[in-house]
C-alpha cells in the first residue's frame, strides 16, 4: 500500500502579508466599483434634486432668512415632505450655529450630515435564520414593482445556495400569478399557487406547508396590490398574517412594502395605510433610478419609523440592492 503524502510548502510571513494585502485591495476595489455604480444608477436624484441644492450655497455671502427658505423650497419639491423638509431645516439651523459656520459653502456638507441623521441604519437587512423557515410577507399596490421584486429576490436567495420556494397569493390578478412563475422558471424555484379568484389565505396556508415539507430556507409570498378600500385591504392581510402566525407558531418574519420612489408623497401615503393593516417590518423602495427628487426615501424613514431593506436602481438582478444610508448618501451628495 502506498500512501500519497501532499507536501504543503510553507509561505514567509513576507508572502503571506502580501497576499493578504492583495486581497483586500481587491475587496477594496470591488466595493469601489460597486459604489461607483450606485452613484451612476442614482444620477437623476443628484443632478436633480442636489445639485439645485448645491447650488444655493454657491456665491453666496450671507446666511439669512432667505437661504433656508430656497432649501426649504426645494426640498418640498423633492417628496420630502413638509413636515419632514421643516425637521431638517430646524436641525440644520441648530447645527450651523453651533458650529458657527459663517460661510454659506459650508452647510452643504452640515446638511450631509443632517440629514444622514434621518435616514435609519439598523436593521436594513432581511432578518434571515439559517436552519428554519424564513417567511417574507411582501405587500404593496399594483404597479410599485412588487412582483418583479419577489423575483429578483427569490433569484438572489437562489443564487446564496439557499432554498426558495414563492406562495402566489395576489389571485387577484392573472397577470401577477403568471408573471410569478415567469420568474419562477427564471431563478429555477418552486411556485406554490391557486386559480386566479381562489382564496390568497388557502394559497398561504398550503405556501407554509410546501415550505415546511421540502425543508425550504425562505418563503417569499406575494400580496393582492388593491388599495381601493382600505377596510377589505385590512381584512384581507390581517387573515394571512394570522395564518402565518398559526402555522409558524411565532411571529418572527418579514412584513415588507414595495413602494415605487417616483410616486412622492403618494408613497408615504400608502405606507401610513400597510403599516396600519400589517406590522411592516420595512421597506423597499423601486424605480430610484428613475427620478430626480428621490426624497421618499428620507420621509418614510422618518415618517414611519421602519427601515429600507432594499432600494430599485435598474432592471437587472444587480440592481436590487441591499440599502446602505452611509453609500446613499454619499452617491447623491456630489
Amino acid at each position: 500500500m502506498i500512501i500519497e503524502e501532499t507536501v504543503t510548502e510553507e509561505k514567509s510571513p513576507e508572502i503571506e502579508e502580501v497576499e493578504d494585502r492583495e486581497e483586500k485591495e481587491e475587496k477594496k476595489e470591488e466595493k469601489k466599483g460597486f459604489f461607483a455604480s450606485l452613484k451612476e444608477k442614482l444620477f437623476r436624484t443628484r443632478e436633480g434634486l442636489f445639485q439645485k441644492i448645491k447650488n444655493i450655497f454657491t456665491g453666496r455671502t450671507t446666511i439669512d432668512e432667505e437661504l433656508y427658505e430656497e432649501l426649504e423650497e426645494i426640498l418640498i419639491q423633492s417628496d420630502i415632505g413638509f413636515d419632514m423638509t421643516m425637521k431638517i431645516t430646524t436641525e440644520l439651523e441648530k447645527e450651523v450655529g453651533k458650529r458657527g459656520i459663517t460661510n454659506p459653502e459650508d452647510i452643504y456638507e452640515v446638511l450631509k450630515e443632517v440629514m444622514s441623521k434621518f435616514l435609519i441604519t439598523e436593521g436594513n437587512k432581511l432578518d434571515i435564520v439559517d436552519g428554519e423557515l424564513n417567511v417574507v410577507l411582501v405587500v404593496g399596490v399594483n404597479g410599485v414593482g412588487k412582483t418583479t421584486t419577489i423575483g429578483k429576490l427569490a433569484k438572489k436567495y437562489k443564487a446564496e445556495g439557499k432554498k426558495v420556494i414563492v406562495g402566489a397569493a395576489d389571485t387577484f390578478r392573472a397577470a401577477a400569478i403568471e408573471q410569478l412563475e415567469e420568474w419562477g422558471q427564471r431563478a429555477d424555484v418552486e411556485i406554490v399557487k391557486k386559480e386566479q379568484g381562489s382564496d390568497p389565505g388557502a394559497v398561504v396556508f398550503d405556501a407554509i406547508q410546501v415550505a415546511q415539507d421540502k425543508k425550504a430556507d425562505i418563503l417569499i409570498i406575494d400580496t393582492a396590490g388593491r388599495l381601493h378600500n382600505k377596510s377589505n385591504l385590512m381584512k384581507e392581510l390581517e387573515k394571512i398574517n394570522n395564518i402565518i402566525l398559526k402555522k409558524l407558531g411565532h411571529s418572527r418574519y418579514e412584513s415588507i412594502l414595495v413602494i415605487d420612489g417616483t410616486t412622492g408623497q403618494n408613497g408615504l401615503t400608502q405606507a401610513k395605510i400597510f403599516n396600519e393593516a400589517t406590522k411592516l417590518t420595512g421597506f423597499i423602495v423601486t424605480k430610484l433610478d428613475g427620478t430626480a427628487k428621490g426624497g421618499i426615501v428620507f420621509s418614510i424613514s422618518e415618517e414611519i419609523k421602519k427601515p429600507i431593506k432594499y432600494i430599485g436602481v435598474g432592471e437587472k438582478i444587480e440592481d436590487l440592492r441591499e440599502f446602505n444610508a452611509k453609500d446613499y448618501i454619499d452617491a447623491i451628495f456630489d
